[in-house]
Formats: structure tokens, C-alpha cells, sequence
């Protein structure tokens, strides 16, 4: 005999499992984002050791038209995706700009030392 609880109708499993589920998304997530920025902390290194602009608006644009029509094909709110990318490109143009100058400042303390 099965009580009422352990129905497939039973909304607290459902809503657990859906919990399940999203707790899993988002840690998959995180591990993906930090992932992202591990890549972009080697750009931001590359942008730094050549001198080149911490931002690229043309390859930001690129990307926000890919992201659009990524989420449109997913089911996504593009308004969320554009968004979310503005505030992701923040942080990654803050983070390449903390590069840049620690590479400046690695550059100037070696010059010098070298005089």
C-alpha cells in the first residue's frame, strides 16, 4: 500500500526533483564560468603582452548577434542573453584592465632593475 505521499502526483517530490535539477544546472554553471574565465584571464594576458585594447566592441558585437540567435534557437529570452552578456563582457574588460596594468607594472619594475 502507498500513501498519498509517495503518489506520482505527490507536488513535494516533483518540486524536489525540479529542485534537483536546477542545483545541478547551477553548478554545472559555475565550473562552466569559471572555466570562461580562466580562457579570458589568458586573453586578457595575450591583449596585456601585446599592448592591444583591453575591449574589442567589434568582436563584442559579433558575439552579442551569436548569443541572440543562440538563445532564440534555445528558447531564451534575448532581452536576459543581452543582458546577461553586457554584464559578463564587464567583468572580463574589468578583469583584462587589472591585467594590463599589473603587466605594466611588471614591465616598468624589470626596466628598473635592468638600469
Amino acid at each position: 500500500m502507498t500513501s498519498e505521499h509517495d503518489t506520482p502526483l505527490d507536488p513535494t517530490r516533483q518540486l524536489a526533483a525540479l529542485r534537483q535539477r536546477i542545483d545541478n544546472i547551477d553548478a554545472a554553471l559555475i565550473y562552466m564560468l569559471a572555466e570562461r574565465f580562466r580562457c579570458t584571464a589568458d586573453v586578457g594576458a595575450l591583449k596585456a603582452s601585446f599592448q592591444l585594447p583591453a575591449c574589442d566592441p567589434a568582436r563584442e558585437k559579433e558575439q552579442l548577434t551569436r548569443l541572440r540567435t543562440l538563445a532564440n534557437d534555445a528558447g531564451l529570452d534575448e532581452d536576459f542573453t543581452k543582458k546577461f552578456f553586457t554584464f559578463l563582457v564587464g567583468e572580463v574588460i574589468a578583469n583584462h584592465k587589472v591585467i594590463a596594468s599589473k603587466t605594466r607594472q611588471k614591465s616598468s619594475s624589470s626596466k628598473i632593475a635592468g638600469e
